[in-house]
């Protein structure tokens, strides 16, 4: 449906975020939902099924102990929340959304509150349109198109029928980008006294056959790991793209963080890992960086380790957002990304814009 021709009355701001368990109990089926993801495991029910209940099964007492350094629960939900406090005061004292009421809901993927809950409120608000946001800055089909066709089911299900948009991707967005370079500065500044730093920009990774298949994920990480350190505007900055949290027998793709750790201290030189593709901090950055790869690190003779962390409420990264929002309101796609238009070269076939 086109966007309304004049700014919406009522504006609802749909946060995705992935979820994660809020107590013990809730990580093996947090688990579960995750591995039935079609788009996780690509495989047809109900062998997709028995996939995941071993997976989850498989799992579920590894992921208790990473849980258990977080207090046995994801900070994920209250981090996302501060996020959607900061964006829905901002949307309230923007110019250009004067006359608009504007408030901020928060669609989880694998865990409460899920898409059915989240859209059965935005229905109740009764929105003139509604932007779906991602806090996933880089588009990937097991990400934000994951979350994107659960929204639509569940959107069908409550008979949500307000006008919607989705906000694709904003790998290179300049508010996210300046905030993520104003998270590093201070401590690169700090690892200096241990050498020439190197700067790890590191996303979580995928199965390389997604991205072979079409998935503009990696690319887009390559961009947003190039857009942080021209920001950074040091000379000769040593650093390197790289993925971690590999799971299973295939093949993904690569650098990993851990080999780069490695050869970190094989050279002898500092690092920071920056979380670039993590807007809100969780298991994957307060315990798989700031703990194991810091140990990591230690075992393999690096003299310096920094975590940075996530972007946050950075006001940076929330004004960027709140730009994101309002591109939507002139837009007559169904998916935006952060400059309107496909980003993508064209022979990624999962980008959800146009070819050209």
């Amino acid at each position: 449906m086109p966007a309304p021709s004049s700014p919406p009355r009522r504006l609802a701001v749909v946060l995705f975020n992935l979820g994660g368990p809020d107590a013990p109990e809730a990580i093996r089926p947090f688990l579960f939902n995750l591995f039935a993801d079609p788009a996780i495991i690509r495989l047809p029910n109900p062998l997709r099924f028995l996939v995941a209940s071993l997976i989850s099964g498989r799992r579920a007492k590894p992921a208790t102990a990473i849980y258990a350094h977080l207090g046995g629960k994801s900070p994920l939900l209250e981090n996302t929340e501060a996020q959607a406090a900061a964006l829905e005061a901002q949307l309230g004292s923007n110019p250009g959304l004067a006359g608009t009421e504007s408030r901020v809901f928060i669609a989880m993927r694998y865990w409460h509150p899920m898409s059915a809950e989240t859209a059965a409120k935005v229905k109740a608000y009764d929105p003139d349109l509604v932007v779906l946001l991602p806090l996933y800055p880089q588009f990937s089909t097991t990400t934000t198109a994951s979350s994107a066709k659960a929204w639509r089911q569940a959107a069908d299900t409550v008979g949500l029928t307000a006008p919607t948009r989705l906000v694709c991707c904003y790998p290179t967005q300049a508010g996210f980008i300046d905030a993520a370079a104003d998270r590093i500065r201070p401590l690169y500044e700090a690892a200096r006294a241990f050498g020439t730093p190197r700067v790890l920009f590191s996303a979580h990774g995928l199965p390389k056959k997604v991205v072979t298949g079409g998935d503009p994920y990696q690319w887009q990480c390559e961009r947003t790991a190039e857009s942080i350190a021209a920001a950074l505007g040091v000379d000769h900055l040593d650093w390197v793209s790289c993925y971690q949290s590999r799971v299973g027998p295939m093949e993904w793709i690569g650098p990993s963080t851990d080999e780069e750790i490695r050869r970190a201290g094989r050279d002898g030189v500092p690092i920071l890992v920056v979380p670039m593709a993590f807007v809100s901090e969780h298991s994957e950055t307060l315990v798989e960086i700031e703990i194991e790869y810091r140990h990591l690190a230690k075992e393999a003779g690096v003299p310096h380790f920094t975590r940075v962390p996530t972007v946050g409420v950075h006001p940076a990264f929330i004004e960027g957002l709140v730009r994101l929002v309002g591109q939507t309101l002139v837009s007559d796609r169904p998916a935006c990304s952060q400059n309107g238009g496909r980003l993508c070269p064209a022979t990624f076939s999962g980008c959800p814009q146009p070819g050209r």
